[in-house]
């Protein structure tokens, strides 16, 4: 006699269940997207139009803390930097982690 409600109430909240489960895991991807995903890709975009905005003269630090002048812009992805007088390293573009004065361009 007690067997048979709690197979009937058994079936009945199984369909429910899955509803109820689609909701919050829609929301908890919704939440990540805006406070992890979303703020990631602006930074990367912000990175990638720094990169793009390099030109000769412009200080800038590398991704392992070098202090350098850019000497030449290749377009294969590399930098020239001088990092003292007469010391010159090659390094990819992407390593470059800021710019810390930028040179005006020159008046045409």
């Amino acid at each position: 006699m007690f067997v048979t409600p709690a197979y009937a109430q058994a079936a009945g909240g199984a369909a429910g269940g899955l509803g109820s489960m689609i909701v919050p895991m829609v929301l908890v991807f919704a939440i990540m997207y805006f406070l992890m995903i979303r703020p990631q890709q602006k930074k990367m975009k912000e990175h990638q139009g720094m990169l793009e905005a390099l030109r000769r003269g412009d200080q800038v630090v590398t991704a392992g803390g070098l202090i350098g002048k850019v000497v030449k812009v290749k377009d294969d992805n590399e930098v020239e930097l001088e990092l003292a007088e007469g010391v010159k390293v090659r390094v990819v573009k992407t390593t470059i982690a800021q710019v810390m004065s930028k040179t005006e361009p020159a008046a045409s």
